[in-house]
């Protein structure tokens, strides 16, 4: 059922977002009387799944999800239909039309997808706000488990205040800034320490794999007890806290994990908390250090209990343009960022680039409706950006020769464009196999 809600997510998003990317390139297209000869969402070799002639356009569905495209008469691109480009010009055709009209039709799925990215912004602001956790809030600080952050020399209880020369106060902002973090200050036991990050720092976080990086620290609640625990006639009952062990005081849950290991196979006296009475228990310790107990994740009850303080922020529909504005340019800003550090080499960040298994990844296993416009917006704004890099094939290589055409006022010959769209189509795919293969090898190693 999990992967039946992530498929739906990933798809759902996917195909959004290159119906619109292509609509962008056809509307301007049909407004310059240009004729569109195919729309098709993902990609037909050989074959359709559907599709329906209407008018001047085939209309239709690929069997391959690789994308989607619009085939535009008179046009160089991925469909090489040479034939047709060996026929005079005809003024319905792309190539007859003035080098202005051109530009305006490559850049108009770009220009959907920042325009859709931004409203989708706006509206999350204004229907959903926003909730975040002061980190100075947290009782305990970050639990770090990550051993790419313990070599670094983050600790257990470690706050962070500043990553490089931003202050940091919500937890969101330590995923949005850690993309290109040099160093970072961190609170511990009262005093501030800057601890300095390896400049391949994201490489190692990759080849770790593990998404945990700064987790919250909470205590152990009990959830249920197995039938198969040797601790089912305990008499715990859901909403117990256990305060420790032996009387040893235990805050965090991640404080039971250590403590337990040297009790294996032991019975112990566990103090438990239920509503305002301290209770008498004894638990058994069986021989892998386990309680057998399942443990609760109440983020209300914490917040009532004092591990963290929750900041809710609701904005009118006149403040969301200003928010939706505002998440839009740190958008596109971090994604720049991220670009930068995969073509630097020294940050070994390229490992961790991924294929549509990494994409099919960030969607939670859940269905969340603000989640799944978060993250279309975020893919909205990846997809315009990657559209926009000056590779022939992409809509970037075509704005790179037209821009090219507009200023020296010579036209590039279409033997030559014709090349370097083969040439494009090739780094293309070496991006397209590179990426995917990541995932697989990710996959077979972990």
């Amino acid at each position: 059922m999990e992967f039946v809600i992530k498929i739906s997510q990933f798809l759902l998003s996917l195909s959004l977002l290159i119906v619109l990317h292509e609509l962008g390139h056809f509307i301007p297209a049909k407004l310059f009387k240009t004729k569109v000869e195919k729309f098709y969402l993902f990609f037909d070799v050989k074959y359709s799944l559907f599709k329906k002639k209407i008018g001047e356009t085939v209309y239709g569905i690929g069997w391959l999800p690789l994308g989607g495209y619009v085939k535009i008469a008179g046009m160089i691109d991925e469909s090489m239909d040479k034939e047709q480009m060996a026929q005079p010009p005809q003024p319905w055709e792309f190539r007859s039309k003035p080098a202005w009209q051109r530009l305006i039709i490559m850049l108009g799925g770009v220009t959907v997808n920042f325009i859709l990215a931004y409203v989708i912004f706006v509206f999350v602001s204004f229907i959903y706000g926003d909730t975040d956790i002061k980190i100075a809030s947290l009782k305990g600080g970050y639990l770090i488990e990550n051993p790419v952050l313990q070599d670094a020399g983050f600790q257990t209880g470690d706050k962070v205040l500043a990553i490089n020369d931003q202050k940091i106060e919500k937890d969101s902002e330590i995923g949005q800034y850690i993309i290109g973090a040099e160093q970072m200050t961190i609170e511990r036991d009262g005093q501030e320490k800057v601890i300095s990050l390896p400049e391949n720092f994201l490489g190692q976080l990759s080849d770790e794999g593990s998404r945990n990086l700064f987790r919250y620290r909470y205590p152990f609640i009990v959830e249920s007890v197995p039938d198969s625990s040797a601790n089912k006639s305990a008499d715990l009952k859901q909403g117990d806290m256990i305060l420790g062990l032996n009387g040893k005081k235990l805050e965090y849950f991640d404080q039971f994990e250590g403590e337990l290991e040297s009790l294996k196979g032991q019975t112990v006296t566990a103090e438990v908390l239920r509503d305002d009475d301290v209770l008498t228990k004894s638990l058994k310790v069986n021989n892998e250090g386990k309680l057998n107990i399942f443990r609760l994740i109440d983020a209300k009850r914490f917040t009532e209990l004092g591990y963290y303080e929750v900041t809710r922020r609701d904005y009118s529909f006149g403040e969301s343009f200003v928010e939706g504005g505002n998440k839009f340019a740190s958008t596109i800003t971090n994604y720049f960022s991220q670009l930068k550090a995969i073509f630097n080499p020294k940050t070994e960040a390229y490992k961790g680039l991924g294929g549509f298994k990494a994409i099919y990844d960030i969607f939670p296993d859940f269905w969340s409706w603000e989640a799944f416009w978060k993250l279309t917006a975020f893919l909205s704004i990846m997809l315009a950006v990657l559209n926009l890099l000056p590779i022939p094939a992409l809509d970037g290589g075509h704005v790179m020769f037209l821009l090219y055409e507009m200023i020296s006022g010579r036209k590039p010959s279409e033997k030559f464009l014709e090349r370097a769209q083969i040439v494009g189509f090739f780094i293309l795919i070496a991006l397209v196999l590179f990426a995917n293969g990541n995932d697989i090898f990710k996959a077979i190693t972990r």
